[in-house]
């Protein structure tokens, strides 16, 4: 699998999470004014919504412009994302199907037009305590695409987490802006520029531009029976908080994720055979690709298995985690992966 492959992979599992969040979020009726009610409100917002507008995505130096318009009806979300900057790619969501454009110039990958952060994840479970890892506070108000805002920070309380801050609508609880935060730095940066929250959305605005060739059609996403499931290795250690996430069951096992409600990461183990990658972190913007050979053991010592770790984590945490990865048997390791 490839360098781009794994970080699309793991993108689609922050997808994974986000659609399925419908049946996990709780809709509350009544507005408070703490900081840990507005964050109930987010995952539900994110959803349940109906709206168009361009947002900017900035992580590292890439910046680019989306157009998006999202409805909600009869229990069911779909969205259209269209890029607005260079080739012109679309991306299509009903419920769980997803649906990619290639354009004219070469392959939209999930990982180039789909934000990390509080965006793309939105806080994909309940079941998550994220007050346990990350000190909410109300930090005023604002005034985001014409509409008024509360500005929430969110401190970790380690050193294996990002901090954040959000700008959410104060009438339905959208996320208008967010920054992915570290040491004072903002190091990727959501926002609408334009907006309009509306109660309908004519079909219309969910059908691809005619003349543009579809290339690549995932027809459906289920879930993971056993989510954190490893066959042939084990993880050694993740920071606390970090719990077994949802992911495709496409991967057979290739990947898994984990999720402390905000922030998620994703582990791949495969043969490194034919693989000359380096090892090491990269990072752009908020998410780290961290890469690590691994052998079974003094028996298969010329046997080595590739570990990549990406997710909106740390550098040094990512490497911890990747390092921590031991393969227990390289045989049933190797028959996960031909399945």
């Amino acid at each position: 699998m490839k360098l781009r492959a794994r970080v699309a992979a793991h993108t689609a599992i922050m997808m994974v999470l986000a659609v399925t969040m419908l049946a996990a979020w709780p809709v509350r009726g009544a507005e408070q004014e703490t900081a840990d009610a507005w964050l109930l409100k987010l995952g539900p917002a994110l959803n349940m919504t109906t709206y168009r507008g361009i947002f900017v995505y900035s992580r590292g130096d890439q910046v680019s412009s989306m157009m998006i318009a999202h409805r909600y009806r009869d229990g069911r979300v779909e969205e259209r994302l269209v890029q607005q900057d260079g080739a012109n790619g679309e991306i299509l969501r009903r419920g769980n199907q997803v649906l990619c454009v290639l354009p004219e110039h070469g392959r939209i990958h999930l990982d180039q037009v789909i934000p990390s952060g509080p965006f793309g994840e939105a806080f994909a479970s309940q079941r998550v305590p994220v007050g346990a890892w990350y000190q909410p506070e109300l930090l005023g108000d604002d005034r985001i695409a014409g509409y008024p805002t509360v500005v929430i920070g969110l401190q970790p309380r380690d050193e294996h987490r990002y901090g954040y801050r959000l700008w959410m609508e104060k009438h339905t609880g959208l996320l208008l802006k967010s920054h992915v935060r570290q040491d004072g730095d903002v190091l990727e940066h959501f926002q609408f520029t334009m907006l309009e929250i509306t109660n309908e959305l004519p079909d219309s605005e969910f059908v691809i531009e005619s003349g543009v060739e579809v290339k690549e059609v995932t027809p459906d996403l289920p879930m993971s029976d056993k989510p954190g499931e490893m066959d042939g290795w084990t993880l050694g250690w993740k920071p606390e908080g970090f719990m077994p996430a949802a992911a495709p069951r496409t991967d057979r096992g290739q990947a898994v994720a984990f999720s402390d409600g905000l922030a998620t990461f994703s582990v791949f183990v495969e043969p490194a055979s034919g693989v000359d990658m380096p090892q090491g972190a990269s990072r752009v913007g908020a998410t780290t690709i961290y890469m690590h050979y691994a052998n079974p053991g003094p028996e298969d010592a010329r046997e080595r298995f590739l570990i990549t770790v990406v997710g909106e984590i740390p550098p040094r945490t990512a490497m911890r985690v990747a390092q921590s990865v031991t393969v227990d048997d390289s045989n049933a390791l190797a028959r996960t992966l031909m399945d």
